[in-house]
């Protein structure tokens, strides 16, 4: 092996160097190397630093062309690519060369991403952001022992004893790529669950979440605590407000522990379900509540501030409610949120 690397390190970038430098990592997946391995041979091969990243564990590997591990560097890899598996983006592999790329680097570092997707799918703990739902309620159940739900964290890649945080999720972007989304380059594992999607994550960036995502982000620690708290925040997205962090909630969380029996037979709860037949008056509302202030709300709306004040004066005349009033106000806030959570 080290004469053919040898050799391809002076060949031109032709059919003949390329088709040699696919022989070459060919010969190293039929004697299974692992991912060392590889960057090794890769960095003798290109005569310069490699590098292989995975997304999944945060786990970095480079190695110089003598052979050993590479001390640390701030410069970016010359040439990067992407390591894909099963069409997801699940790591990046470079090369450290001082210059311009090889003419052959391209063609190398296609290989070599190749054979770490190989190596993830035959050898890593979990092959995608996706991850098996029966581990990942194993992981959030409160019926799980200790035991039981640090097995299903390390079969899931997770580091032992790292905070977890995980995310209730609605929306109709795969799962898989919100996950890669707001915590790239950690591990994060994805799973659907009945009605809701479920993302457990290091670390969760929530200012990269896509539009049209509705996700309740529950507090890093027992992940089984964090999915309640998860869940209970999902409950209380809005289109105006998509996401919402359970610590955020405060004293608004315990409108969730009141049972549904009760916030029906609420009198404002009553009063709101019977303004919400008119989507106007309804979304009027939602605005004065969301900013307290007519002249925002109207902004909001692109209405003029006068035409909604008589609107809401009419509104709160229905409700039965002073919305002027700061109590008022804070009624009829308490109230709409309270609907809400009925049709979660």
């Amino acid at each position: 092996m080290e004469a053919l690397a040898a050799r391809l390190s002076h060949l031109d970038s032709d059919v003949e160097g390329v088709i040699r430098v696919v022989m070459f990592y060919d010969t190293l997946m039929r004697r299974r190397v692992d991912l060392p391995a590889l960057a090794r041979a890769t960095a003798g091969l290109a005569e310069c630093v490699a590098g292989i990243r995975l997304h999944s564990t945060g786990r970095t590997i480079r190695m110089g062309p003598d052979g050993r591990e590479a001390a640390a560097s701030s410069a970016p890899g010359s040439t990067t690519t992407a390591i894909l598996l099963d069409d997801e983006e699940i790591g990046t592999v470079w090369l450290e060369r001082e210059g311009a790329p090889g003419a052959l680097d391209d063609a190398v570092l296609e290989r070599l991403a190749i054979a770490v997707a190989t190596v993830v799918e035959r050898y890593g703990p979990a092959r995608t952001t996706m991850a098996d739902p029966a581990l990942v309620e194993l992981v959030i159940s409160s019926a799980s022992d200790d035991a039981a739900r640090n097995r299903a964290l390390r079969l899931l890649g997770f580091p032992a004893d790292a905070p977890i945080r995980v995310v209730a999720v609605r929306s109709s972007v795969p799962l898989e790529k919100i996950g890669a989304l707001i915590c790239p380059g950690r591990p994060v594992k994805a799973a659907p669950l009945t009605d809701v999607g479920i993302i457990l994550a290091a670390t969760v960036d929530a200012a990269r979440l896509p539009d049209g995502v509705r996700a309740g982000i529950g507090a890093a620690g027992c992940p089984h605590r964090s999915w309640q708290d998860a869940r209970t925040a999902l409950r209380f997205t809005t289109t105006r407000h998509p996401v919402i962090h359970y610590d955020d909630l405060g004293a608004l969380a315990l409108l969730a522990r009141i049972p549904e029996a009760d916030t029906r037979a609420n009198a404002d709860v009553i009063a709101i379900a019977a303004l919400a037949a008119d989507p106007e008056d309804l979304r009027t509302l939602d605005a004065y509540c969301a900013t307290g202030s007519v002249r925002q709300a109207a902004d909001s709306l692109h209405l003029h501030h006068s035409s909604v004040a008589r609107r809401l004066t009419q509104i709160g005349k229905n409700l039965g409610i002073e919305l002027n009033e700061p109590s008022g106000l804070t009624r009829a806030r308490l109230a709409l949120t309270a609907w809400r959570l009925l049709d979660d």
